[in-house]
């Protein structure tokens, strides 16, 4: 039986930007569950990508929810940008802010998603204090800025323990707190993303450790057929 509560994103940061309407296209008869979109600055991270247009071409094109990865310093100032293009959801880096809760909380304020990414270095310690406060976390399997990298199997044990704060708190879908009592079987899950280094060797260790959103970028779009290739990533329960 295969696993369809996991969410596979593949990142279009792998995909042909001269036909990118083509590949969101492509991406939606493939069955992507999100479209994961990078945005760089050249400052948080040492590569430019896209931007606001960009985002707005992709939501013209498709009907697949939008994952909207902000690698940027000052995420606060692009939100209304990336929510007008179309994002139905922006995720910012941990490392990137000092106003987190403010930045999460306006995100929401424009109603759509708001996720919270930390980079492979910063300790976990971190996250409990996030987690009823976004909609998802997301932890970089691989250094953020560059597709094509090695997955970084260290970041399981986070997984593992946002996955554990999740339970035991009662954390569930959009960061907030199951009613007591609640039959476990109509409870959704809180979403936790991995990104970077994803096939379905490591989708397996990921989705093992408690993640449900997978981000692929290199692996499905250098696969000879692209829904093969995502239909790989649902690892079966």
């Amino acid at each position: 039986m295969k696993n369809h509560s996991l969410k596979i994103a593949p990142s279009i940061l792998s995909a042909d930007f001269g036909r990118m309407a083509d590949e969101a296209l492509r991406l939606e008869d493939a069955g992507a569950d999100f479209i994961h979109i990078d945005i760089m600055d050249g400052n948080f991270v040492p590569n430019l990508t896209m931007g606001p247009k960009m985002v707005a071409a992709i939501n013209r094109a498709t009907s697949v929810f939008l994952d909207v990865h902000l690698m940027v310093y000052h995420p606060f100032d692009y939100i209304e940008r990336f929510v007008e293009a179309g994002a139905d959801m922006l995720t910012f880096h941990f490392e990137a802010t000092e106003d987190v809760e403010e930045t999460l909380a306006y995100i929401r304020k424009c109603n759509i998603k708001a996720g919270l990414a930390f980079s492979p270095e910063t300790s976990l310690s971190m996250i409990p204090k996030y987690l009823d406060k976004c909609d998802m976390i997301l932890l970089m399997t691989v250094n953020p800025g560059f597709g094509g990298q090695e997955f970084m199997p260290e970041v399981l044990e986070k997984v593992e323990f946002t996955r554990d704060i999740c339970n035991k708190l009662n954390i569930c879908e959009g960061g907030k707190y199951a009613p007591e009592g609640a039959d476990p079987a109509t409870i959704k899950p809180f979403l936790i993303e991995v990104d970077g280094g994803i096939n379905p060797q490591t989708a397996e260790l990921c989705v093992n450790a408690g993640a449900n959103v997978l981000v692929s970028g290199s692996y499905l779009f250098n696969a000879p057929d692209l829904k093969t290739a995502v239909e790989s990533l649902r690892v079966k329960q």
